[in-house]
């Protein structure tokens, strides 16, 4: 696997079209979730993406604060592709992602909307639950905010 980061304007067009079949995939088709993927936060976020050959495995993209919350910097769209799932793949995508956060935004604590039923999975990455489950798309949610560990 190769994990890099790249900015919208750095992701070629094949690059970009693979990141949005995935997400279209996963997150529509698979989670029979109807919504509008291309948001418009897509040019202002740093997209991780984990490949194997050229094939994307795995993705996250990482904003910074006042895009999706006030006060936070946030990883969100975390996706394994299915056929490359039970591999640990989400940990270390996670991970990367984690650190790029940090190296691009060291000031600004982290927060995600995880699906509730993958508390425990980021619990484990250091993101603690705050607030009440809420639904997002028609999916139970939790905010969580990562643990500063750096000090």
């Amino acid at each position: 696997m190769v994990w890099i980061a790249k900015t919208f304007e750095q992701l070629s067009n094949l690059e970009l079209y693979q990141i949005l079949a995935l997400r279209q995939e996963v997150f529509i088709v698979e989670q029979n979730c109807p919504y509008l993927d291309a948001d418009g936060k897509d040019p202002l976020a740093v997209h991780c993406l984990g490949w194997n050959g050229a094939i994307l495995h795995a993705y996250t993209r990482i904003l910074p604060k006042q895009i999706i919350y006030e006060k936070y910097a946030s990883i969100g769209r975390v996706i394994t592709a299915k056929a490359a799932r039970g591999r640990g793949l989400g940990k270390k995508i996670m991970e990367f992602s984690i650190s790029e956060a940090q190296n691009l935004y060291p000031a600004d604590p982290i927060k995600i909307s995880a699906q509730s039923h993958l508390e425990g999975f980021y619990n484990e990455l250091g993101f603690e639950a705050t607030g009440e489950e809420y639904l997002e798309d028609n999916i139970p949610h939790k905010a969580m905010v990562l643990k500063d560990k750096r000090n």
